[in-house]
């Protein structure tokens, strides 16, 4: 037998695969390169393989969803922007001209991952394991749609996506925003917007920053003084503000309609001069100090040897843990530079045993681990600006997952570049090649990536103020961040990124996105 070229060879073995044209006979034309989606998806999918076909969503679409909230979700998006009826039916047999699907999905994708296929003649099919694949699915939909898709009035479209298969699932199981609502006030209707903007990214857990030196936001029954007077003041001496439990409740029922879990801290013992300054009785002397509105940080420390000290934890966790569903508390543990290393060491063991004791599983900065090993099924979060953390590798070690929060990358208050009006600089400057650029699975000395549980993006808001602040220092950094939390490392590139991440430009400009036009990222005219 003869033996085949090289260059013939390779056509051979392309042709199988589906790759190029067809009948390479004597003559043929160049071979037709592979078909590919467009460049657009954050957070970039495992696999996707493109047909070369379209499909045009019609003015008569409808919707099937196994799922009534992420079918409504999406119905939601689709008629305000299209204008089209696009009436939805839930758990029918026909599918819709968009369909989701709780049955059909390969095993791989698991709890969180979805397969999606459009085709010309079946038009478009979500399939998952669980709702919140679906609603997964649904976001990567949504950015193959032109961005003006998620306006929120008609646009005149056409609404083509291309055709072919994605199939996709999370690299980690928390990938984590977390928002300080202590050093500035936000109202639950600016965090629910905040939930909104964070779910498109495949955000699933939102951290909530509850209670600092500057104000405490969550209403306490046992300690009622703790909202109406340490929550009366912030940052710069504004009226601050509180949350009553209702209302707590109602952000956590929003986040789990965007398949999000709350994650509530109530930082100590450092951090706590609200809490001190609202009851003489906790302070060791008998004396409450003023409320604080500055921004230094070490000055506070609960008295850890005060019994009173121990009941106040235990009834504000204990109501805490009452109207969290999640599974974690966090107890801060941060920058106690008040609290002696034995103390320290003592009260955070008390915290720990108090947190199991109300059926939760701790979660707290990695300082935490100074005082040993915390218990079974905890968290601790990395925030440090250097690659080694002996302490949380030993407990790591021990079974402790690891958050990866490195200041110097995930920290969205940090400036982007000097002349950034907004954040700080303590970390160094973060803009999106910096917030990009590192591996959360091979990152810290001894700590290996079975023991990353994910990625968290802290915003912390001693400069922040409005909602549009929030946009500009998360925007365009969040989807960065995201992307290392679900993407496969071996998709990582950052050219690529970039390049996708630009395309989210007039999503965010639809949306009223207040979002920081990086010079490292090319964004399309009129973004």
């Amino acid at each position: 037998m003869k033996r085949l070229s090289a260059r013939r060879l390779l056509v051979v073995v392309l042709t199988a695969l589906g790759l190029v044209c067809a009948g390479l006979g004597a003559g043929a034309g160049p071979a037709v390169a592979a078909s590919t989606f467009p460049n657009v998806v954050v957070p970039a999918p495992v696999s996707e393989t493109a047909d070369g076909t379209t499909f045009t969503l019609p003015a008569t679409a409808t919707i099937t969803s196994d799922d009534a909230n992420t079918g409504g979700y999406l119905a939601g998006i689709l008629r305000a922007s299209t204008g089209y009826a696009l009436p939805l039916t839930v758990g029918a047999a026909s599918p819709g001209t968009i369909a989701l699907s709780l049955s059909g999905a390969p095993a791989s994708v698991g709890a969180e991952g979805y397969q999606l296929t459009v085709s010309t003649s079946g038009g478009v099919l979500i399939q998952a394991q669980q709702a919140a694949g679906l609603f997964h699915g649904v976001q990567t939909l949504l950015q193959l749609l032109p961005g003006s898709v998620m306006s929120p009035t008609v646009q005149p479209g056409p609404w083509t996506l291309p055709g072919g298969t994605i199939l996709d699932h999370p690299r980690f199981g928390y990938r984590g925003a977390m928002l300080d609502i202590a050093r500035h006030f936000f109202t639950p209707a600016q965090v629910e917007r905040y939930i909104d903007e964070l779910a498109l990214y495949k955000v699933n857990y939102l951290h909530l920053h509850l209670s600092d030196d500057q104000g405490w936001r969550i209403a306490v029954n046992s300690w009622p003084d703790l909202a109406t007077y340490g929550g009366s003041t912030e940052v710069g001496g504004g009226t601050g503000g509180y949350w009553t439990q209702a209302d707590y409740s109602a952000v956590v029922a929003y986040a789990a309609s965007r398949y999000m879990t709350v994650v509530p801290e109530i930082d100590m013992p450092g951090h706590t001069n609200a809490a001190l300054a609202s009851y003489a009785s906790l302070n060791c002397n008998g004396v409450a100090p003023a409320l604080y509105t500055g921004t230094n940080v070490g000055f506070s420390s609960l008295c850890v040897s005060l019994p009173l000290t121990y009941t106040f934890v235990d009834q504000v966790l204990g109501e805490l843990a009452a109207l969290t569903p999640g599974p974690y508390l966090h107890i801060g543990g941060d920058e106690a530079s008040s609290t002696s290393a034995s103390d320290y060491a003592t009260f955070i063991g008390k915290a720990e045993a108090i947190v199991t004791a109300h059926g939760k599983s701790v979660m707290g900065w990695h300082d935490i681990t100074n005082a040993g090993t915390p218990p079974a099924g905890a968290q601790a979060q990395f925030w440090g600006t250097t690659t080694s953390a002996p302490n949380l590798a030993a407990a790591a070690a021990n079974g402790t997952e690891v958050v990866m929060s490195p200041a110097n990358h995930a920290y969205l208050d940090m400036k982007y570049t000097r002349k950034t009006r907004l954040g700080q600089t303590w970390a160094g400057l973060v803009d999106v090649d910096t917030a990009y650029g590192w591996d959360p699975g091979n990152y810290l000395t001894g700590v290996s990536g079975s023991q990353v549980a994910g990625v968290e993006g802290p915003l912390w808001t001693e400069t922040i103020v409005t909602s549009a602040d929030i946009d500009y220092m998360a925007f365009p950094r969040l989807p960065a961040l995201a992307e290392l939390g679900w993407s496969p490392w071996s998709t990582h590139d950052q050219t690529a990124f970039t390049a996708r991440l630009g395309a989210q430009g007039p999503r965010w400009k639809a949306m009223g996105v207040n979002y920081y036009h990086s010079t490292q990222v090319s964004w399309p005219a009129g973004s």
